[in-house]
Order: structure tokens, then sequence, then C-alpha cells
């Protein structure tokens, strides 16, 4: 508040005490609560923004494999081959084929290629959410499967406890020109959130799907709750998903 300067006659002063003169001043120099001394204020901003912070933010990030198109085809046809081998896992997966075991077991160059690949998303991803620590000083464990869902096949509604993070490399997605079909949808984790709807901020949506693109690879938090849509298209449509989980390494 601005200051207000005030003058007392000489003869007022010398017949009042110190005590009278501060109590005048503190009298005269009051706000004046009906508001007149804000009038100044009138149509100017009250409040100035100190600070802007994002709390508790779900990352979704998403790469891309350069030159995918000859790493697909090698992932269809070891894909092909260990479906003749082996009838699957019965997982989230409703109508499709979920490999069995730890995919990145396999040392086909194909599976070792793409391993890589995650392995640098988690890295990188990792960087962008926390400075404090290295990912690279801790051990990390990937654990992947192939996903085959042909037309109507589609993935319930799950999370991955335990993990960090979770990804998905697109091998095959067909094209379709309208509709849901093979879009995988994420579901907001948080709760009494309704009356936030009223304002239609991305930021507190209840849900946000997308349909990456052959060679794309999405990574998310593990505990983020996640579906895959039906395919409604003639072909099949094929991934390749993994968590990823840090561990401290053993001191030696």
């Amino acid at each position: 508040m601005t200051r207000t300067s005030l003058t007392i006659p000489t003869k007022v002063t010398n017949r009042m005490t110190k005590a009278d003169i501060r109590q005048f001043a503190e009298t005269k120099l009051r706000p004046d609560r009906s508001g007149g001394s804000f009038k100044a204020l009138k149509g100017r901003t009250m409040v100035e923004q100190t600070k802007y912070e994002k709390l508790f933010s779900t990352p979704l990030v998403r790469f891309r494999v350069p030159d995918h198109e000859v790493l697909n085809d090698a992932l269809m046809n070891e894909g092909r081959r260990l479906h003749a081998e082996d009838e699957g896992a019965s997982k989230s997966n409703r109508g499709g084929w979920h490999s069995s075991g730890n995919l990145f077991d396999h040392q086909t160059d194909c599976i070792q290629a793409l391993r890589s690949a995650a392995e640098d998303s988690v890295i990188g991803a990792t960087r962008k959410v926390t400075t404090k620590v290295d990912p690279k000083n801790l051990g990390l464990k990937l654990f992947g499967w192939m996903n085959s869902n042909p037309p109507g096949g589609f993935n319930a509604p799950h999370t991955h406890p335990g993990a960090h993070w979770s990804g998905v490399y697109y091998v095959s997605q067909p094209d379709v020109e309208t509709g849901t079909s093979g879009m995988i949808e994420f579901l907001d984790p948080r709760t009494d959130l309704p009356h936030w709807r009223l304002l239609k901020a991305p930021a507190f949506s209840m849900k946000k799907k997308i349909r990456p693109a052959a060679g794309e690879m999405i990574l998310f938090p593990s505990y983020l709750v996640h579906w895959v849509y039906p395919n409604e298209a003639d072909e099949e449509r094929v991934s390749i998903a993994f968590n990823a989980t840090f561990k401290k390494r053993k001191k030696t």
C-alpha cells in the first residue's frame, strides 16, 4: 500500500504528547474500510501468478523405430514360428494369442534388436521424469510377450503390478478409416473428479485413447489401467508388450 504523508501544524504538536501524535497519525492513516482507499485498484489485476507446477502427472511417451519395416517383417515371421510351437497363455487377451514366458529370452536377432530398443526407451523416459537418479546405475529387468489379435480379438482392462514402466511396440496395425479398431485406451487412475469434467480440461479427462502405427513404441507407468479395443479389420493386429522394473544393484 502507498504510504500517505501527514503534516500536523506546529501549534498543535506543541500541545500534544508523543502518544497523542502517534494516535493521531494512526487514525488519519488508517485505511477506509468502506473501500474508498482501494478505489485506485479498480480495474487492475488483484493477483499475480508466482509459480505453476503439475502435481501427480501421468507420463505417456511415444517413440518411433527408424526403418522398422525390416524389423517388423522378421518379428512377424518369428511370431508365426512361436505361435505354431506354443498354445500361448491366457492373460488379458480375449480371442487372441499371448506368447508364453519371457519373449526377450529368445536370442533371435529381431527379438534382441527390439529388446535393445525397449531398454533405450525406458532409460530415456526415466531420465525425463527424474534427474535425481541415473537409471543406468540401477539394475533393469525387461519381461516381454507377443500379442496377436485376429478380427474380433481384444485385450480386457488391466494393469501390470510390480513394474515401473509398461510398453507396447506395434508390429502390425491394420489400417482403418473410422472407428476404434485397435486403439489402446488409458483410464484416469484418480478418483473424485466428476465435477472437473465440466471444465473440459484435457488434464482431467476420464480416459485417453490412441492408435499407434506400426513401428511405434509407447511407454506408460505400469499402474495405469488400460485396454485394447476389438480388432475390426480383416488382418491380425500384432504387438509386443513388455514390463520394465528397476532394482538396486547388489554391492560387490
